[in-house]
């Protein structure tokens, strides 16, 4: 059937094409979110991987599979993207307030969530027998956060070799380099996921009832602006994060500090819309407009959990609204 839709595909057919490629598109989408970070220039990543693959099917000569043909074009479309300067800008709306000072200045500006319902399905196809990672760590805040501070070629290896689990003559083969050199790309690679590694407990079961237990107080302190009860549900170690924005908190010291801040000038959340990213909870808020009475989304808010508690919260722009199903006005 692959052959039959290749040879047809070759001679210029575009649902044949279409039909050839379909499969797989779903887990390379995931596979340049991973390598960028951005849902946006995943999508941009993937589009153009897809044109590259049907004006080049002439030159794939089948010693590898489709798949990993399509994977060879959207890691090295991903890796060009890196190495260049013209990534898509990232911007921020201003706080309402002036935040207290941060535990540190984040990084990771051009972060964006990736809505679980992209993921209904996928299970990055079998991944190779020598991958290390499970799929829903590899879809985490936190994976994808640390892979995004490795180095370009280091976090392609890590990706092809631990996430997807090809070998490291496939990963070589890949990526135009010698096994040696994959090699010691992932020794570095693994060494800094490890130290970035979080440690604590594990979350409780996705959609289970303790852990919608767990959300539905956190999301009630939240929209009550109610710091003391917030804080009671959060782990020491808690993370707060606002990509675009730089400002860091750590510590329920520091995410008090914050919330204490900051909820003052925060207008009362009018309605909260369930959602889930990266494999965790979420909910987009909506705010009412003081002037025009309009209920408007403000923000998507994720939150990891450990435990019966919240170890981050990271705010997010409403840019990748329409990919999560969120309408920027309510009715």
């Amino acid at each position: 059937m692959a052959a039959d839709l290749l040879e047809r595909a070759r001679a210029g057919d575009r649902d044949a094409f279409a039909a050839l490629v379909e499969p797989h598109r779903g887990e390379l989408q995931v596979h340049c979110y991973r390598m960028l970070g951005s849902l946006q220039d995943a999508e941009d990543a993937l589009q153009e991987t897809l044109l590259s693959a049907w004006l080049g099917l002439d030159g794939f000569e089948g010693r590898s599979s489709v798949r990993t043909w399509l994977y060879r074009i959207a890691t090295n479309r991903c890796l060009n993207v890196l190495r260049s300067s013209g990534r898509r800008p990232v911007a921020a709306a201003p706080l309402p307030v002036q935040p207290p000072e941060p535990s540190r200045m984040g990084e990771v500006l051009w972060l964006q969530p990736y809505p679980d319902v992209l993921l209904d399905g996928l299970s990055d196809q079998a991944p190779g027998p020598e991958a290390r990672y499970e799929s829903r760590e590899a879809i985490s805040l936190a994976f994808v956060t640390a892979v995004q501070l490795l180095p370009p070629g280091q976090r392609a290896v890590l990706l092809l070799r631990d996430v997807l689990g090809y070998r490291a003559r496939e990963t070589a083969e890949l990526l135009a380099l010698t096994e040696d050199a994959v090699t010691s790309a992932l020794k570095r690679a693994r060494a800094t996921m490890q130290a970035a590694r979080p440690s604590g407990r594990p979350p409780p079961p996705p959609g289970g009832p303790r852990e919608r237990a767990l959300v539905d107080r956190f999301v009630a302190a939240f929209t009550d602006l109610n710091v003391d009860a917030l804080i009671a549900l959060m782990t020491d170690d808690v993370w707060v994060r606002m990509p675009p924005l730089p400002f860091e908190y750590r510590g329920l010291a520091a995410a008090h500090r914050f919330f204490t801040a900051t909820a003052a000038h925060r207008q009362q959340t009018a309605r909260t819309v369930p959602v889930r990213a990266n494999g965790h909870p979420a909910w987009g808020e909506y705010r009412r407009d003081g002037t025009t009475g309009v209920v408007r989304l403000s923000g998507i808010e994720v939150i990891t959990l450990a435990g019966d508690r919240v170890s981050a919260i990271t705010r997010f722009e409403t840019a990748v609204a329409p990919q999560f199903g969120l309408p920027r006005i309510l009715g």
